[in-house]
């Protein structure tokens, strides 16, 4: 246990107990004397509780030091307590050998270590059954405890009903494993010590370790399997608190210590790994006490809220290369990792001590030919090495080692990963430069059997890092949004495994043109690297896609990549963002986005790699970020762009493409009368017409048709869109200024999310709007209920009975603050004339809100600009919003004056109030 300074300032026993006797010495205990005895250890309570917070945040104290000062507070309480019900409230003159008692601290009290807000776990140990007296001495503790505010796990048993339970449930043994004599009779305790020892921790080591371990994998499965996610759980979490206590179990089940250090004596951890073991359990204490303190209560997850508070207490500032939040959770999970290293470690340790070949041994050994590489050996079914000096004697084998593993398809003996941390500095220059390591490197990259697993354990073991530099910079670097799940390294590895997944034919259902074009290209190599890079420069203060294209001009030739292949990573890298931005933000039923985008990509294989580089980006970037409305979105754009590439595209003059499609719209309405039919084909303009496939046109007219024979001033049409994951909604009514607003109001009060929205206004002067919507879960928006709520919204907001305006500002005061509120979106407005040739492109970024499409459209409309297109598109807590607009002459929006006037128009509704200012911390003295 951490020596604790100046315990008296936290609690004087002896002067508590003064109190105690001072007020009851004359006239006794009694239920009129109760509430002064209470109030003497709330005082004592509370002064300690304040000075132990004081020091934490006067940062006099670390997290050790702080969970350690908790225990000791209520350590000294309990003695008091339990002295002062058995002297002075039940007295016993003389108890006999069942009469007496012994008060354990169990859990993680029972290790001296407790959270400003966690349970005190407390067991009362009895010699034989409960007595009266010894009845009466418990609940006096407990319900003064429980007075005192204090949140209390207890129980009371003999040491027959301990051992009974921790045979039967591990949970209890562990619990038990912690127990702490606090007070009583201490001989009683010795004795539960010893038959814990004899009759639950005899041979049954190999049986608890498998349990432990078991019990860890559920954990981590729950809580997402892995270290790197946006709000990571500090105890239960993968890399978090429970996973070391979890490796002090193991080694005090086996090992009979009572502190980590006491593994050096027995050879199982290095002075080293028991520096690493407690610099990270003092900062995941650290953390997590003042988790406990900011938000009052046991919250456990570092939610977005809280991480920035947190980053301020510590002292991480902002710098140039990133936010202080940032450099504060990247350090949280650099201790996560040496969690995982630490893990590792002591599993080798204990392969050691059981060591056995499992199932795969003699196959692992027939793939390396009878023998393995000069080097290695086989342990049980584990690649290790023959000695701790290979790494020494040809440093390229710390590559090899993984690059075999990788081959034989067989695990990494822990000893060996251990090795390499310990090699680490053998990866210098020469290494780097050396054409055999650069070669093993690639083979791994672009190995079709597991490349992203080979990386991981790289990444793991600190090599990766070590190995390609640029990599280590963004190793545990958080992107802090919430459209980002993972850290970039993570991220990184698993656009691999997903280019990976498609490379091998996993993907061929839902992804099936990315499973057809990778069967196409012929920069298998390049791409692989690409992906490795496309994120490689982040975090380094200026566009991370044209530094990585440097790093990529630097570092391929490194690993082996021809002119070419160099080139071709440079550019994918530089350009890793183009195809998603023009799917997403742009109109590509627009020629010019077409055309724009055609002239950059230049040929079919780039094409064709850009969009395997863009698929599996967005598909690693985290849970539910691909959609099959993305997916829909690329592929048009894709198979557009090949149109265009490959001269197939349609280059018939405007007015010989226009009749074409009206004659197309005549052969499928055969049903209908002449007169209906070229009523309905002279209402469209020309741009109408090119727009849109005949399959769309006739269902447009169909829509039309409906509406005209039934006299409906609204007609609403639905049609779900498997392929896109949502359903089309398609309003036709009389045109004026503002419907676009209106209906975006009343679909943002409906729940209806607009992605994608086409406007058009028809020569009868009738509007043919269509949107795109999805549900908050990005899905379909198919409920019957919700659909009936969203037709009954529309015509309510196109009749005037409805204000959505007014709807909306009610909305947003009864909306309760989310813990997303911490992120900070600058506002931007751009204003394009050269995207199209016809209309003027608006995009704004912004802090998305309920109503934010509302709120723009709205400024959109008083300008007295109307919007023939849209594309809607949230990125966590980001919303990008294109408009494609005219002027109400039907042009261009020309002039500086008046590009100016919108994006102030713009800005202003769009910018969030500033947040109050932070007042700094006086450092203490």
């Amino acid at each position: 246990m951490t020596r604790i300074r100046k315990q008296r300032d936290i609690i004087d026993r002896k002067t508590l107990e003064q109190e105690l006797d001072d007020l009851v010495s004359w006239s006794g205990y009694s239920l009129q004397t109760r509430p002064k005895v209470l109030a003497i250890f709330k005082k004592a309570l509370a002064d300690g509780k304040d000075e132990v917070r004081r020091r934490l945040e006067a940062r006099e104290a670390n997290g050790m030091e702080t969970v350690h000062a908790n225990a000791f507070l209520i350590d000294q309480l309990l003695r008091v307590l339990y002295d002062f019900a058995e002297r002075r409230v039940y007295p016993l003159p003389n108890p006999t050998k069942g009469q007496v008692i012994s008060l354990l601290a169990i859990g993680g009290y029972g290790r001296a270590t407790l959270a400003p807000q966690s349970d005190i776990d407390i067991m009362f140990l009895l010699p034989y059954k409960q007595t009266p007296q010894i009845e009466q001495i418990v609940e006096f503790i407990l319900y003064l405890m429980w007075d005192l505010g204090l949140k209390v796990g207890h129980s009371t048993r003999t040491i027959d009903e301990c051992v009974r339970l921790a045979k039967a449930d591990q949970t209890i043994r562990t619990a038990l494993l912690d127990a702490r004599w606090l007070w009583g009779d201490q001989a009683l305790f010795e004795d539960f010590k010893r038959r814990y020892r004899k009759e639950l921790i005899t041979g049954t080591g190999t049986e608890f370790v498998d349990s432990k371990l078991a019990e860890r994998d559920i954990r981590h499965e729950k809580m997402g399997d892995t270290r790197y996610v946006l709000e990571p759980n500090i105890k239960d979490g993968k890399g978090g608190l429970r996973d070391l206590q979890t490796l002090f179990w193991i080694a005090r089940y086996l090992y009979g210590i009572s502190e980590v250090g006491e593994l050096i004596e027995k050879d199982v951890l290095t002075r080293e790994d028991v520096r690493r073991f407690r610099k990270a359990e003092n900062f995941l204490w650290t953390v997590r006490c003042h988790l406990h303190y900011l938000t009052g209560r046991p919250e456990e997850r570092l939610t977005f809220d809280i991480q920035t508070a947190i980053a301020d207490a510590l002292n991480y500032q902002d710098r140039k290369a990133g936010k202080g939040v940032e450099r504060f959770m990247k350090h949280y999970f650099l201790m996560a990792k040496e969690v995982g290293d630490l893990t590792r470690l002591l599993c080798a340790v204990l392969e050691e001590q059981h060591k056995k070949r499992g199932r795969g041994f003699w196959a692992a050994l027939n793939l390396f030919a009878k023998k393995p590489p000069e080097g290695f050996k086989l342990d049980a079914d584990r690649i290790t090495v023959e000695h701790d000096d290979v790494f020494k004697e040809k440093p390229s084998r710390l590559l090899q080692l993984f690059r075999e593993a990788q081959l034989a398809d067989l695990d990494i003996h822990p000893h060996a990963l251990r090795l390499v941390n310990q090699n680490l500095h053998l990866v210098d220059k020469t290494l780097r430069s050396d054409p055999e390591a650069n070669a093993l490197f690639l083979e791994m990259l672009t190995s079709d059997f597991k490349p992203a697993q080979a990386l991981l354990r790289m990444n793991e073991a600190g090599l990766f890092g070590k190995f390609i530099p640029d990599f280590g910079r963004v190793v545990a670097q958080m992107q802090y949004d919430m459209y980002h799940v993972y850290t970039v390294d993570e991220h990184t590895i698993r656009a691999i495994k997903y280019l990976d997944r498609i490379d091998r034919g996993k993907h061929i259902e839902d992804m099936p043109i990315s499973s057809q074009v990778i069967k196409e290209i012929v920069s298998r190599r390049a791409l692989y690297a690409a992906v490795l890079m496309h994120d490689i420069a982040k975090g380094r203060g200026g566009d991370h896609s044209e530094l990585g294209a440097d790093v990529a001009l630097k570092l391929g030739p490194r690993l082996g990549l021809t002119e070419e292949e160099t080139e071709t990573v440079s550019w994918l890298v530089r350009y890793h963002l183009a195809m998603s931005h023009i799917a997403f933000k742009r109109d590509v039923n627009d020629p010019k986005t077409i055309s724009d985008f055609a002239e950059l990509v230049q040929s079919p294989e780039r094409l064709k790699l850009l969009l395997l580089l863009t698929v599996v980006d967005i598909r690693a970037v985290g849970p539910g970020r691909w959609n099959a409305w993305k997916a829909g979105l690329l592929r048009d754009l894709y198979r557009a762009t090949m149109e265009r590439l490959t001269g197939s595209f349609k280059t018939a003059k405007i007015d010989v493409r226009v009749e074409r499609a009206k004659q197309a719209l005549r052969e499928r309405l055969t049903e209908w009368p002449p007169e209906k039919i070229d009523a309905y084909v002279d209402s469209g303009a020309p741009s109408f017409w090119l727009s849109y496939d005949t399959e769309t046109h006739a269902r447009y007219a169909q829509i039309v048709r409906e509406a005209k024979d039934n006299g409906k001033d609204i007609h609403i049409s639905t049609r779900l869109l498997p392929d896109f994951d949502a359903t089309e909604i398609t309003v036709y009514t009389q045109d004026h200024p503002g419907l676009f607003n209106r209906i975006a109001g009343a679909m943002a009060l409906s729940g209806a999310s607009i992605v994608e929205a086409r406007i058009v206004t028809m020569n009868d002067g009738m509007a043919l709007d269509t949107f795109i919507v999805q549900d908050s879960q990005h899905s379909t928006f198919d409920n019957e209920t919700q659909l009936k709520r969203l037709y009954d919204r529309i015509e309510g907001a196109l009749k005037g009975t409805l204000y959505p305006a007014r709807e909306l500002e009610e909305a947003k005061k009864n909306t309760l603050p989310s813990r997303t509120g911490v992120f900070r979106v600058a506002p931007r407005v751009l204003v394009d004339n050269s995207a199209s040739r016809t209309r003027t492109v608006i995009e704004v970024n912004g802090r998305d809100r309920l109503g934010f499409l509302h709120d723009v459209t709205a400024v959109l409309t008083s300008l007295g600009l109307q919007i023939s297109a849209a594309r809607i598109a949230t990125y966590g807590e980001r919303a990008i919003d294109v408009f494609y607009v005219k002027d109400v002459f039907g042009l261009k929006i020309d002039g500086e004056s008046k590009t100016e006037a919108i994006r102030k128009a713009l800005l202003e509704v769009i910018t969030e109030p500033d947040p109050p200012k932070k007042k700094r911390k006086e450092k203490a003295a």
